[in-house]
């Protein structure tokens, strides 16, 4: 039986071609290929600047560097996440508080996060989970009533749309990730879009170990940065995947449709919000039924021949975060959630048999 995995990047021969041509060219780390592919990036998004990164990690901690935020700040998130949300906000000094979830969109619950907000808070960082937004007028509202930033942790959303503009075409700092199970993968890397085009200078620098160059031999650092740029060989591949970005959007809408209409809804499972106006379907994700036994099912789908993926155990339980004061019981919802939600496969490649498949297993082993 053939494995079917939750996660599959669809990469064609002309993008290979093109690899290969960057590889034979003798430039392979950041040059005319990442300037190509943050000018086509900064099309999708309205024209802003875009910076490019060797990871979503760095973008969003740069963005964060951007933003101001170190010692003494507090930056309110969600314990949902893939663990960098968070791990972020403490690599630049800061303290990150977890607001609870909605239980519907498995978002942040916007309402938490204002309630959270205190004298030291500076931003507040959402996710947008397995691409459904948080809304972008609540959000940027809250914001502005309490003079915070935003850092918009959108690894997860690129290609998706508020109120019908492209995610990262407005607002304040965005980050992007390009890791191999995103909708446009670039093998690894990020970005982040800027709300002013004058830090990008900035942007470059902390990238770069902070260096400024001038002349063939002159070379100044003012500011601490990393060693967090993109290589040409991954732009490359990314500017081949951002040229069928609305291609992999339709086949996911149309794969999550299916998934819907084929799921048996009397199985006791928790469904993603059917939205198809703003979601880029990343990811199609159930909560088990209460008392389920997620390893099991897990096994037992994978001996079927189907992968499964967990995202995201709640992150405010990992031993890092009890041991700064976080504990069981503070984010009912996110708890709740991250010990029975499991994540179905859907990429582009799949075919509607495939779902098919996929919903008859999880019959299956639930019944």
């Amino acid at each position: 039986m053939q494995m079917l995995p939750f996660t599959r990047p669809s990469i064609d021969e002309q993008t290979i071609e093109g690899v290969a041509e960057v590889l034979r060219s003798g430039w392979i780390t950041s040059g005319p290929q990442v300037k190509a592919f943050e000018a086509a990036l900064s099309q999708h998004c309205g024209g802003r600047s875009v910076r490019t990164f060797c990871s979503g990690t760095a973008a969003l901690e740069v963005a964060l560097r951007l933003a101001g935020i170190g010692a003494g700040d507090e930056v309110i998130t969600t314990p949902l996440s893939w663990v960098a949300t968070a791990n972020v906000v403490l690599e630049v000094g800061a303290r990150p508080v977890f607001a609870d979830v909605d239980p519907r969109s498995r978002n942040l619950d916007l309402d938490a996060a204002e309630a959270a907000i205190t004298r030291a808070t500076r931003a507040i960082l959402p996710v947008d989970l397995a691409g459904l937004p948080v809304p972008r007028d609540r959000l940027y509202a809250i914001a502005e009533r309490h003079g915070l930033r935003v850092i918009e942790d959108a690894a997860q959303s690129f290609g998706a749309r508020s109120r019908g503009r492209p995610i990262g075409s407005f607002g304040d700092l965005v980050a992007f990730s390009f890791h191999a199970n995103k909708n446009v993968t670039t093998a690894e890397g990020g970005a982040v879009v800027l709300p002013d085009p004058g830090l990008a200078s900035l942007c470059e620098r902390l990238r770069l170990q902070g260096v400024v160059r001038s002349g063939e031999d002159g070379m100044e650092v003012e500011v601490l940065g990393g060693k967090w740029n993109l290589t040409d060989v991954a732009a490359r591949i990314g500017l081949g995947q951002l040229a069928r970005l609305e291609e992999f959007t339709a086949r996911r809408h149309a794969l999550a449709r299916r998934y819907f209409a084929q799921w048996d809804r009397t199985l006791g499972c928790g469904l993603p919000v059917e939205d198809f106006d703003e979601s880029n379907w990343h990811m199609f994700q159930v909560t088990l039924p209460e008392g389920a036994d997620r390893a099991a099912f897990i096994a037992e789908m994978r001996g079927l021949g189907i992968g499964v993926g967990v995202h995201y155990p709640a992150m405010h339980l990992f031993a890092l975060y009890r041991a700064l004061g976080w504990r069981a019981g503070q984010f009912l919802q996110a708890e709740r959630i991250g010990r029975s939600i499991v994540t179905l496969p859907l990429f582009p490649a799949m075919a509607d048999a495939d779902v098919d498949r996929v919903c008859a297993a999880a019959r299956k082993v639930l019944a």
